[in-house]
């Protein structure tokens, strides 16, 4: 349960922002946002003024939502006409996040509160959120710890016939026993994943997905993950998956091979480390994402394998990183066009990947946190191809 004083820290910070934006307060009403400034995920909206104390309205569960949130003011939702009540007229411009919020519903509060002005307020709110606190970098932490110890079980049971399903329901099963919690939360519209997947040869480098691997899927309705294709002896084994704790989400991917592989795939499994060792010492306060972003193309460009840098030709993913925390897309992102700086407290997932096309993928993965000494490792196990 997040303690009171983490929950009013956050709301400060955001109510600090909204007084510089000269707005009159927030109304935050997509699920997790409302879950990072209440500890309670039930079914609500919150009012935050830009100054006071704010107000949880929960349509269900009540019960729940008073026993969880360490709020102290939560009401049931009102009704459509007692709901403009609970915010005072005197209150015109209101911040909500926009890039989350539905035309249905940004209609439905805009009757509600007729007269107000409803102002995007997404970049701020995100620029908070990545930066994690003590308490946050505890949960990414043990999330890391036990997403690491499903890993370590891999060579006790991979084995050669395997399907990626087989593979992957092994691991999953182990996952959720380790305690994972299974949602992995994305706030870009149109884009969905399972809680990873494994993949080996040709069937992992196409897909929907916005990343460097993506994996066939089971169906045309389902095109991303593990199929039921045989694993390929003798080629990169890719697993990648998440590990979710307190909904704190890392992220990470390791290599197996049932034999070895390909000389050149090899090299750039080297280069993938290269790259990955580089941005670890750049994850520093003041590093600028699009440099790191443009060091690590340099490098995988002088390596030879620059045309198989995050993703098919013609489709790369055009990061190498991205933040991490109560989803897996959060800010900031090693990209270009992302001139922001990294400040103390950013995770970020570094994930340099080469695909070869009908061949399969090789590269690495892991979370990492920023610090003033360069990224601390957060899913702490070696990074060494596992041959079986």
């Amino acid at each position: 349960m997040l303690i009171q004083s983490e929950i009013y820290g956050r709301i400060t910070k955001m109510q600090v922002k909204l007084k510089e934006l000269e707005l009159d307060g927030a109304l935050f009403i997509y699920p997790i946002d409302v879950y990072y400034f209440t500890g309670t995920r039930q079914n609500a909206s919150l009012w935050m003024p830009t100054e006071g104390e704010p107000v949880l309205l929960v349509r269900k569960s009540f019960a729940r939502a008073k026993e969880e949130s360490q709020l102290e003011d939560i009401r049931p939702f009102p009704s459509s006409k007692e709901f403009a009540s609970v915010i005072p007229e005197d209150v015109t411009k209101i911040g909500m996040t926009f890039d989350v919020i539905p035309v249905q519903q940004l209609h439905f509060y805009t009757k509600l509160l007729p007269g107000r002005n409803f102002v995007d307020i997404t970049a701020p709110y995100r620029a908070i959120r990545s930066v994690k606190s003590p308490y946050e970098l505890e949960q990414l932490r043990q999330s890391g710890t036990s997403l690491c110890s499903v890993f370590e079980q891999v060579p006790a049971f991979l084995r050669p016939g395997m399907t990626e399903l087989e593979l992957a329901a092994d691991f999953e099963l182990r996952l959720r026993k380790a305690g994972s919690e299974g949602y992995i939360r994305m706030r870009a519209f149109n884009q969905e994943l399972f809680q990873g997947l494994a993949v080996s040869g040709g069937g992992a480098t196409y897909g929907f997905f916005d990343g460097a691997v993506t994996g066939k899927g089971l169906s045309n309705a389902s095109p991303h993950g593990s199929s039921k294709d045989v694993l390929r002896e003798n080629a990169p084994i890719l697993i990648d998956y998440t590990g979710v704790h307190n909904g704190y989400i890392t992220d990470m991917t390791r290599i197996f091979a049932v034999g070895r592989f390909e000389e050149d795939m090899l090299r750039a499994f080297d280069v993938s480390l290269k790259i990955q060792n580089h941005l670890q010492n750049g994850l520093k306060p003041g590093a600028v994402c699009e440099e790191l972003f443009h060091q690590a193309l340099a490098i995988a460009e002088s390596s030879g394998f620059g045309s198989y840098f995050m993703g098919m030709p013609g489709e790369q993913a055009k990061f190498v990183g991205h933040g991490v925390g109560l989803e897996l897309d959060e800010l900031p992102i090693i990209a270009q066009g992302f001139k922001i700086p990294l400040q103390e407290g950013n995770v970020i997932a570094i994930e340099p990947k080469f695909v070869f096309p009908g061949r399969g993928v090789i590269g690495i993965e892991n979370t990492f946190a920023v610090t003033e000494s360069g990224g601390r490792k957060l899913t702490d196990i070696p990074d060494d191809i596992a041959y079986l």
